[in-house]
């Protein structure tokens, strides 16, 4: 485990953290320039770049959709920066992600906000009320989290949980390598999907890499479970964790689907994850 523990430090050092950093604020500066370029060659030349079933090219607005990926894998790459810590850490950070998933599709549908019709409750114009709402709500969901769980009252663990440290270290590692091989290929797919094969896109252009990021996230969260047997005995903290199971599951169905339902599955993870945390604090407090 002495590998492992040395590769983890050399690979999440502070200053490769810094790198990637500014790594990212570089791509997302440069990927805004180059999707407000390409919005504008498409509206003064007329040609069709993007496929118009992506709304990505039907307002300037849209190429906000660009810098706030780049800002989503840098939230995925500090998930994954979290995970030794604890299992509480990484859910929020997944709560995170989710609302920056939801703020980036309402910069993509904002174009579609149609003030003058007479049926102002069109569907499209209720698809982003629904979304403002959830990103508010998820925001104060989040807050309450990170509240309660800060003044859930820290046990000393009676056994070593250096080497259940030293196991999610080992997950970390070979989770960094993988969200770099599914952030190319998912690119790589839409971009062909996107610029070339226009016709067959109909995917979900939100669930883009995150509905495979968060079905790895799912495997790991029941590594993370099982090896957490031998290291605790308490009924609560077994539950919690299995919780923050069936809530990552929910926010990964989220992106199965569309509309109404996705945001109902995106709020009903993120509260699931909240109440059981809250019962876990009062079982902590109790016993």
């Amino acid at each position: 485990m002495k590998l492992v523990i040395s590769i983890h430090e050399k690979l999440f050092s502070q200053s490769n953290v810094r790198l990637f950093e500014k790594y990212i604020m570089f791509l997302a500066i440069g990927g805004f320039i180059a999707h407000l370029t390409l919005i504008l060659f498409e509206s003064h030349l007329g040609v069709e770049i993007f496929s118009a079933k992506t709304n990505l090219s039907s307002n300037p607005i849209s190429a906000l959709y660009t810098p706030f990926t780049f800002i989503l894998v840098y939230e995925a790459f500090l998930l994954i920066y979290y995970l030794p810590r604890s299992f509480t850490t990484s859910v929020a950070k997944e709560y995170e992600i989710i609302s920056l998933v939801l703020i980036r599709k309402i910069f993509k549908d904002i174009p579609n906000l149609d003030l003058d019709s007479n049926d102002i409750l069109n569907l499209n114009n209720i698809q982003i009320i629904y979304d403002l709402s959830a990103v508010i709500i998820i925001f104060y969901m989040i807050y309450l989290f990170k509240k309660t769980w800060h003044d859930i009252p820290k046990k000393e663990s009676k056994k070593n949980l250096h080497k259940f440290i030293s196991y999610k270290k080992l997950l970390s590692v070979l989770l960094l390598p993988t969200l770099m091989i599914l952030c190319v290929y998912n690119f790589a797919d839409w971009f062909n999907s996107v610029f070339f094969v226009k016709d067959l896109y109909s995917g979900n252009l939100d669930g883009v890499f995150f509905k495979d990021f968060f079905t790895i996230l799912i495997l790991v969260d029941v590594l993370i479970l099982l090896l957490s047997l031998q290291y605790t005995e308490r009924y609560s903290q077994l539950i919690r964790n299995t919780g923050f199971i069936i809530s990552t599951i929910l926010l990964r169905l989220s992106f199965g689907v569309d509309g109404l339902l996705s945001i109902i599955l995106l709020l009903l993870g993120v509260v699931f994850g909240l109440i059981i945390l809250r019962i876990y604090k009062l079982a902590e407090k109790a016993y």
